[in-house]
């Protein structure tokens, strides 16, 4: 699904990413992990398509995406949801209308806008908050408006940055179970960024660790708990 090669990063002169090649696999959860400073949401912003890198390849499928036009890069961005730490919803809106957005942006009708946020209140499990404020909503509540939002115009991949980093330990469980629930139903492709191992145990199929602006170690979530190769590795799963 997405394929790197050779990707790097600089801000500076200092390496955010350094020379990074990774083969994300359609139809997974796929887990990148790496303490504060390791270059994971740098990493995400050029996945995502927020930023282009300084060198390297970028491809979705067999499209190379990191060299677009500005046209057609916000038309493959459309197909991208985003999920982020401090929700992105505006308070000006109610809960519906949050989710409207990206369909207002995209010239749906408003038949199709109405039909569509009923699905998606539904299907994240908080049909009943539809005309809810924001002020009204709990931290879990706001979250699962966010991915409401987040697969509006059905993406082809979810994007999670520190996504439930938060919200408490149970709320933390709910959404994770939704994320994993909802990849199983939608049949999509979910990119999870965290620096907590708990959340990528929970959640993933298979994961990337990063230090230093590097993967240091790529493999099945089982693999990387039972017998972690690289420091960078065994410091997060003994933390």
């Amino acid at each position: 699904m997405i394929l790197l090669k050779g990707v790097s990063k600089r801000y500076a002169g200092l390496s955010a990413v350094d020379n990074i090649n990774l083969e994300i696999p359609e139809g997974c959860i796929f887990g990148i992990i790496g303490k504060s400073g390791a270059g994971k949401s740098t990493l995400l912003r050029i996945m995502s398509l927020l930023e282009a890198p300084d060198e390297g390849e970028v491809y979705y499928r067999d499209e190379r995406v990191d060299t677009l036009s500005p046209e057609a890069l916000i038309l493959k961005r459309r197909k991208i949801g985003m999920i982020f730490q401090n929700f992105n919803l505006f308070s000006s809106r109610n809960a519906a209308a949050n989710i409207s957005y990206p369909m207002e942006i995209a010239k749906w009708s408003k038949k199709n806008i109405n039909e569509r946020v009923d699905e998606l209140l539904h299907l994240v499990q908080i049909a009943d908050k539809r005309r809810a404020r924001l002020r009204e909503l709990s931290g879990g509540q706001k979250q699962r408006v966010a991915i409401a939002r987040a697969l509006a115009i059905h993406p082809q991949v979810l994007f999670c940055d520190e996504a439930t980093s938060a919200l408490d330990p149970q709320t933390t469980r709910s959404i994770l179970a939704l994320i994993k629930d909802l990849q199983q139903k939608l049949r999509i492709t979910v990119v999870l960024v965290t620096h907590q191992m708990e959340v990528i145990r929970m959640t993933c199929d298979k994961v990337a660790v990063m230090d230093g602006g590097c993967i240091v170690e790529t493999g099945k979530i089982g693999e990387i708990f039972d017998s972690p190769k690289t420091q960078a590795a065994k410091d997060l799963v003994n933390a």
